[in-house]
């Protein structure tokens, strides 16, 4: 069997310029881009001074990366709070830069709206006048708007106003806190 094949390793100028071609392609993070140069890399020593001249000349920053995905998330996705900053520090953004961007995208908006935008753009079938009597459609609704990020609380009043028997709602027993949220 070969050995797979492994990129060439760059020197400081080619790793600056492959800096350049991967931010036009992706935006990432000053931690997501730092780990990915020092894959390519000749010499570690070569990652920070890239990485300081892409943000001297703007090319990466963390404020306006966390704003615009955050805000990307909120509005094209429809995800909620919990879902965003779990998103933003997947991709290493720091804590508080996350918090702040999204406490930016998600300002105006309550989760209630943001719970019933969510179900009539990505569970249509509960979006209709009908009540919903299924009781494992409901839980499965559920399951949905808490993977995108939404307060149990929230979701299970959402779920209440579309029930046909609201009074049986009741928050699941298995239901942990996440860690890290």
């Amino acid at each position: 069997m070969q050995p797979r094949n492994t990129a060439r390793k760059l020197a400081a100028e080619e790793l600056f310029e492959y800096a350049v071609k991967y931010l036009g392609i992706r935006a990432c993070s000053t931690e997501e881009l730092r780990s990915r140069l020092r894959l390519r890399a000749a010499r570690a020593s070569d990652v920070e001074p890239s990485i300081e001249r892409l943000k001297s000349v703007g090319y990466l920053n963390d404020e306006r990366f966390a704003e615009n995905f955050a805000a990307n998330r909120v509005s094209n996705e429809g995800f909620g709070r919990m879902r965003v900053l779990r998103d933003l520090r997947a991709r290493r953004v720091p804590g508080t830069l996350a918090e702040k961007a999204v406490e930016q995208a998600l300002e105006g908006s309550t989760e209630s709206e943001m719970i019933d935008a969510f179900i009539a753009r990505r569970l249509p079938s509960m979006a209709g006048a009908r009540a919903i009597d299924d009781q494992r459609e409901l839980a499965r609704a559920y399951r949905r708007l808490s993977r995108a990020g939404f307060s149990p609380g929230a979701i299970l009043a959402a779920l209440k106003r579309v029930a046909a028997r609201p009074e049986e709602i009741e928050e699941p027993a298995d239901e942990e806190p996440t860690e890290g949220t």
